[in-house]
């Protein structure tokens, strides 16, 4: 499960700017395994097996490849079990998913985006299905605009709730 305003499914071929945060779900479901992949002895996840939950800043060559790709897309009110990849999950928070009036500071924000009370919901929808394998959290904000503060108690209760 990759919850993130943005698709992150760029490559080094498609990327305008080069950042590497563009890139990682690409990276996970096969791109260019001999960049990371095959020297940390991954192996890659099929494109079936992963949902992109509101992703809604996506370049042309983003859009092209999801329209191509066994990536399923949900919005976050669509997150429930029975929608959920088989097997165990990997579970990708960018807090960028919250919409950036909710959350201010953040440094790639992305309007129109669900509520903070959404995703948290969400998200708690995917940890009770108990097959949570590995959380990752991407937190990129500009300190002093009070996002730390807001999402604090957030990703407390999620982590500290854990079943």
């Amino acid at each position: 499960m990759w919850f993130d305003a943005h698709g992150d499914v760029q490559t080094l071929e498609t990327t305008t700017s080069g950042y590497l945060g563009g890139m990682p779900l690409r990276m996970l479901v096969r791109y260019r395994p001999e960049l990371m992949a095959r020297p940390l002895g991954l192996r890659p996840v099929a494109e079936r097996q992963v949902a992109l939950v509101d992703a809604r800043d996506l370049d042309p060559p983003e859009l092209s490849y999801l329209e191509r790709s066994e990536i399923r897309r949900l919005r976050v009110e669509d997150v429930h079990a029975r929608d959920l990849p088989d097997g165990p999950i990997y579970l990708h928070v960018d807090i960028d998913v919250v919409d950036p009036a909710e959350l201010p500071g953040l440094r790639f924000p992305a309007p129109d985006g669900p509520g903070l009370d959404a995703v948290a919901a969400a998200l708690h929808r995917v940890r009770k299905t108990g097959r949570v394998a590995a959380l990752g959290l991407a937190c990129t904000w500009h300190a002093g605009h009070g996002a730390a503060a807001v999402m604090r108690p957030h990703l407390a209760n999620l982590i500290e709730n854990w079943e």
